[in-house]
């Protein structure tokens, strides 16, 4: 067992930008807003930025550097990042990212791998200071935080490994990416652009399409202890798919059963998040009976819809807009109610087309949930090597 170190020790966190940066106001810098960090450990997109736009009010870092979500949910989401690729050396974003600049004596990878991981997130979820919804990761807690520091040479090569390993798990997530892009594809062969409305469907509110919208339950979750699992925000993803690898429990009484819930074809929408995943929508398929949680929205369609539809038209492109414009002049965790909801415009195409779109929904799900069980043992497999790997043991 290497042995183990104080982050502060090793690593810079929160470097504050170079007094002699603000002399070159004009200069462009790299813009990486939260939404452009994926769960997934990489920088999906950035801006480009004069620096007096951003030097005040956003976070400095630069190329090397590792942006680590402080904020709920998106720290236990996975939220991080190593600096690179960029087109800039320098860059600032939201003011929710953590910055770790590494010293000589860290691999770059090698840190992000001992922040990005199941057990890191378990124990800064367990450290988090602040409000419901407003809980954030203290910099007291990773300057504390103690990792395994074995020699360079030796944190490259675990590094690598762990590269390895997650360059597998990412292709089985490329095989599930395609069958989203040809269900969004099919979508607009079938029912056209919900902006322009080719096809000239009636429009109308959600609210003509389903018979109820109830809010899930407030009670207190376990990570072990209780009768159902509870759905929360983080078991919907972006894309519009249930998430069942990290549940927590709860008890119902009889009484409470019937109101709280999911069924199958129950649709769940996310009503409180960041303002970037605020709206989250999926189609709950599973057998098992399940709690939603006060976060979660229950909707249940009519004889008029399919909540597959409904489903693919709140994670449209269209439909994200929509969601972004109702939260757009929200700071911090945005919220979108019940009668909120029910307001939202859409399209409102004949049922028995609805019907056909959610037999291929549900071929295709069918496909991409044998890829997700492959996919998540690549996940067990990956973070046992990462553990294995911080204890000595490759």
């Amino acid at each position: 067992m290497s042995n183990l170190v104080s982050l502060g020790d090793v690593v810079e966190i929160n470097p504050r930008m170079p007094k002699e940066m603000s002399i070159k106001r004009d200069q462009k810098v790299s813009f990486v807003p939260m939404a452009a960090v994926s769960e997934e450990g990489s920088i999906l997109s950035e801006d480009e930025r004069p620096l007096r736009n951003v030097m005040k009010g956003y976070t400095y870092f630069q190329k090397g550097d590792v942006l680590l979500a402080k904020i709920t949910p998106c720290f236990e989401n996975g939220k991080a990042a190593v600096v690179r690729g960029l087109p800039h050396d320098t860059g600032f974003g939201s003011t929710e990212f953590h910055v770790l600049r590494p010293s000589d004596k860290v691999d770059v990878k090698y840190l992000f791998y001992q922040i990005w991981n199941p057990a890191f997130r378990f124990v800064g979820e367990k450290n988090m200071t602040g409000t419901a919804g407003q809980k954030r990761v203290p910099t007291d807690f990773l300057k504390r935080h103690k990792i395994p520091l074995p020699p360079l040479a030796e944190q490259k090569r675990i590094a690598a490994i762990l590269d390895k390993a997650d360059a597998i798990r990412r292709k089985r997530q490329a095989a599930i990416k395609l069958a989203d892009d040809f269900l969004r594809a099919a979508f607009l062969d079938m029912f056209g652009d919900p902006v322009t409305n080719p096809k000239g469907w009636p429009v109308g509110t959600i609210r003509e399409l389903i018979s109820e919208a109830k809010y899930g339950t407030a009670k207190k979750a376990s990570p072990t202890k209780g009768k159902f699992p509870m759905l929360r925000m983080n078991n919907i993803t972006y894309s519009g798919e249930m998430d069942f690898t990290d549940l927590k429990y709860v008890d119902l009484e009889k009484k409470e059963e019937d109101k709280y819930l999911a069924r199958r074809g129950d649709l769940l929408f996310n009503r409180t998040n960041s303002k970037e995943l605020v709206g989250k929508t999926a189609v709950f398929e599973a057998d098992t009976p399940m709690a939603i949680a006060g976060y979660l929205i229950r909707v249940r369609a009519n004889e008029k819809a399919t909540p597959h539809y409904i489903s693919a038209y709140l994670n449209s492109r269209h439909g994200k807009q929509t969601l972004t414009e109702m939260c757009k002049s929200i700071v911090g965790m945005a919220n979108i109610n019940a009668q909120e909801l029910q307001e939202i415009r859409i399209l409102i195409p004949p049922a028995n087309l609805q019907k056909r779109f959610s037999e291929i929904v549900r071929d295709v799900r069918a496909g991409i949930k044998r890829q997700l069980n492959a996919a998540n043992a690549g996940d067990e497999l990956f973070n046992s090597l990462t553990q294995r790997a911080f204890r000595g043991e490759l």
